[in-house]
């Protein structure tokens, strides 16, 4: 799957006219082509709207399933916790929930007893304004650290905003905008598939671009589907997919305060229920909820802030998963390597650092290692030995904005990918100024 970069002028141009206030919110009229989205999930609608946070732009979104649905989660690791993400644990703890409102602009993170006060203000307001319970309420924030929280704005918008909810497509993409802090463009998916002989929908939003280091950024996402699976078992499900899509992709090795992803699944579709990893259809939803998860992860690092360009960084044959995995991760996270890639500098060397940084065993004297694009890869070292290779070749290769690095560890059978950005002069830039 092709992911741009934020160095598609043309794209992001289109993109911020999406983003931008135009007054949408009466007139719209659905048009045939439109991307399915949120809204094409049985059962669920949402809104996104203007709230006064953030100027000129949508900041406020509403997620709502009819019915109450089963639900799953997993939170930052950051000791600092945002305050809304205290909330939505004790509301998760029954594996239930009915809405998910999220606000962009304020992170809700350093704030003390307002900011608590403030974030169980949002619940109480959506959930009278919903007429469902309290502890049905997800509730997530996104933007500066350590502001004081604008609970009245909020408030307010989200008891004008909340009887808005519509099926309508349009109100997808405008709840896809409402979470986006510095992304220059809105992360969705769909997905359709089968269990039990049933159609079955599945979609999500995602928000992220800065501070991306998941480890389970500022990162949020939120999926639903119609699918009929039990709370625990959803929860196990989520647990297990984040870990080799949301937890392998790193734009600068910050993990947030808000980092979540959530997902409601309804049970509309009228599937079996599923009950346990045993059942038939598991596997299916189990990798359709993958899917979901590495497209929208992808998107992230697409629009990683300052990038230029898209990394996948695959280890195979290594002794087992977690081998793998941490070298890819500790790979992917090297500013030496980032900035190599930026400079589309074949330093191979950087590479071979890494991984022996990473903690775990590594014999680079076993290891094949490949440098190229999504297209094309050259070899470049061969059991430890450096492979002569033409260097005007490669640096042609690495001027792609989708760049490949491949490392072949000959030990084993297990493989784990991640995915990164480079590190540009646009980032420092971007974030030396963020707050002014």
């Amino acid at each position: 799957m092709k992911h741009r970069t934020r160095t598609d002028e043309k794209i992001v141009k289109y993109l911020n006219l999406l983003i931008s206030p135009v007054s949408l919110e009466s007139g719209v009229k659905e048009r045939p082509d439109m991307i399915k989205n949120i809204t094409n999930v049985r059962g669920f609608k949402c809104w996104g709207a203007h709230s006064g946070i953030k100027s000129l732009r949508r900041d406020l979104a509403i997620i709502y399933s009819e019915v109450p649905a089963s639900a799953g989660a997993v939170f930052t690791l950051n000791k600092v916790i945002a305050e809304p993400i205290k909330i939505s644990r004790e509301n998760l703890e029954n594996g239930m929930a009915q809405a998910i409102v999220v606000n962009a602009g304020n992170a809700n993170a350093c704030t003390g007893e307002q900011g608590y006060e403030g974030a169980r203000a949002m619940v109480t307001a959506l959930a009278e304004s919903l007429k469902i319970e309290e502890d049905l309420v997800i509730v997530s924030s996104t933007g500066v650290i350590g502001e004081p929280f604008p609970t009245e704005d909020i408030v307010e918008g989200i008891k004008v905003n909340a009887p808005k909810v519509t099926n309508r497509s349009s109100a997808g993409s405008f709840a896809a905008n409402a979470i986006l802090t510095t992304d220059t463009f809105a992360k969705e998916g769909f997905l359709e598939f089968s269990l039990d002989g049933r159609e079955v929908n599945m979609a999500g939003i995602a928000k992220g671009s800065g501070m991306i280091h998941p480890n389970m950024a500022t990162m949020l996402a939120f999926i639903v589907t119609d699918a009929d699976i039990e709370p625990k078992l959803l929860q196990k499900a989520v647990s297990e997919s984040v870990e080799d899509t949301f937890n392998m992709i790193t734009v600068d090795g910050d993990t947030s305060t808000n980092d979540m992803v959530g997902v409601l699944a309804n049970g509309m579709a009228g599937n079996e229920r599923l009950t346990s990893e045993k059942d038939k259809d598991y596997k299916v939803f189990l990798n359709k909820l993958k899917e979901m998860m590495q497209h929208l992860a992808k998107l992230i690092i697409s629009d990683g802030e300052g990038s230029s360009k898209f990394v996948e960084y695959r280890i195979e044959n290594a002794p087992d998963k977690a081998v793998a995995r941490k070298l890819a991760r500790n790979i992917s996270s090297s500013n030496l390597v980032k900035t190599a890639m930026f400079g589309r500098d074949p330093n191979w060397g950087r590479i071979i650092s890494a991984a022996g940084n990473a903690g775990v065993p590594f014999d680079y004297t076993t290891v094949d290692l490949y440098l190229g694009n999504e297209r094309e890869r050259v070899k470049v070292l061969e059991k430890g030995k450096p492979v002569k290779y033409d260097r005007n070749f490669m640096k042609k290769l690495l001027r792609e904005s989708h760049l490949s690095v491949k490392m072949d560890m000959c030990d084993g059978e297990a493989v784990a990918v991640a995915w990164g950005s480079d590190l540009t002069t646009d980032y420092v830039l971007f974030n030396s100024v963020y707050t002014t």
